[in-house]
């Protein structure tokens, strides 16, 4: 091998981008003075391109491979720089490679809600979020836009302007389509192929080539969806009036096993007067039932007493419930009880309706002899 055969080998270089890291899409290789020097061997590994810039043009491209960098395989860049048959001085240029690879799940969202005219809501406001995939496809449109003289260009650059473009379509596509907000789920399918249809052109504007669009939830205002959840609440009760009547029944039967003094004849009274409510619902669907029969006139109203309980006013009572109430001993002689037309609450032995309720009272036993 001759001095000039030595001296040329220590000018063949390796072009490549070994470790590629997370998040570049495009990465600027590092010479000195910007020189590749002729026989040079370009390295390009699966899921990348090589893009050769010169004076600011782009020259040549290549795939996946090792390329010998000779006049036979670089056209563009001879003819850009005028590179006589069998050239073989060192050339200048600059070496872009970029990320080919499928950007897999980038998520967006609407970072503000989005506001819909709704038939069933009137006006609402909506939230979505899902994800998309994409690959860097135009290789002059990514370097002139974006890049530029940069070594280095990240993919979260360019995802903050695809957002953006994504929220104004999807606003856009519930305006036109106008899907009830209750109906949206089922229409997750059709709005991303719409999605995906509209933002493919203005992803290619940008260099890249959208490869899918999903959406992963469109919500409602967290006050709406209670309103539903409490609509959807109506509908499972069905009758209400039956449901009126289960409680009530639940509460005479929790007063009845409640235990101990004044709670207890506080629920007792209060068991004994929803139970006569439970009565008069029940004896009313019962009419309403049977609407051809002859109901009878309705029972004139009786005398009706106020009674307190631990100092506090309770009922009023008609005469049927005060008895069931003394007949359990929860109302005594003792008990103050008022009625209208009464000038104060009085002992109820002292009220001359009330008297009978307790029966006659025996004489003292005698003392034994």
């Amino acid at each position: 091998m001759g001095l000039f055969s030595a001296f040329k080998n220590q000018f063949i270089d390796i072009i490549e981008w070994p470790e590629e890291t997370p998040g570049v899409l495009v990465h600027r290789f590092e010479r000195y003075d910007n020189e590749i020097k002729y026989g040079a061997k370009l390295i390009v590994r699966p899921g990348q391109k090589a893009v050769f810039v010169s004076e600011g043009q782009i020259a040549d491209v290549f795939g996946p491979g090792t390329h010998t960098l000779e006049t036979k395989n670089i056209p563009i860049l001879r003819t850009l720089l005028s590179l006589p048959y069998n050239f073989e001085s060192p050339f200048k240029a600059e070496v872009y490679f970029i990320k080919t690879t499928e950007q897999l799940d980038r998520k967006w969202g609407t970072p503000s809600p989005v506001m819909l005219r709704d038939a069933d809501f009137g006006i609402v406001r909506l939230r979505a979020r899902g994800n998309y995939s994409y690959v860097v496809g135009i290789d002059k449109e990514m370097l002139t836009k974006f890049v530029g003289a940069r070594s280095e260009f990240r993919a979260e650059e360019l995802e903050d302007q695809v957002r953006a473009q994504l929220v104004s379509s999807f606003s856009d596509c519930l305006g036109e389509h106008k899907i009830a907000a209750l109906d949206l789920a089922a229409k997750y399918d059709e709005i991303g192929k719409f999605m995906f249809d509209k933002l493919k052109k203005n992803f290619s504007t940008l260099g890249l080539e959208l490869q899918s669009f999903a959406i992963e939830n469109i919500s409602l205002p967290e006050e709406v969806q209670k309103a539903m959840d409490q609509r959807a609440s109506m509908g499972a009760l069905g009758n209400l009036n039956n449901f009126s009547q289960y409680q009530a029944a639940n509460a005479l039967r929790d007063a009845a096993q409640n235990d101990g003094g004044a709670g207890n004849m506080m629920g007792m009274m209060m068991g004994t007067q929803m139970a006569g409510g439970v009565s008069n619902a029940l004896v009313q669907n019962q009419a309403q039932a049977t609407p051809a029969a002859a109901a009878p006139p309705p029972i004139p109203g009786g005398v009706k007493f106020f009674v307190a309980v631990n100092g506090q006013q309770t009922g009023p009572f008609d005469m049927t419930t005060l008895q069931s109430m003394a007949n359990s001993g929860s109302f005594t002689r003792e008990t103050m009880v008022w009625k209208e037309g009464m000038p104060a609450w009085s002992a109820a032995s002292s009220v001359p309706e009330l008297s009978a309720l307790f029966g006659a009272v025996p004489p003292p036993v005698p003392p034994p002899l």
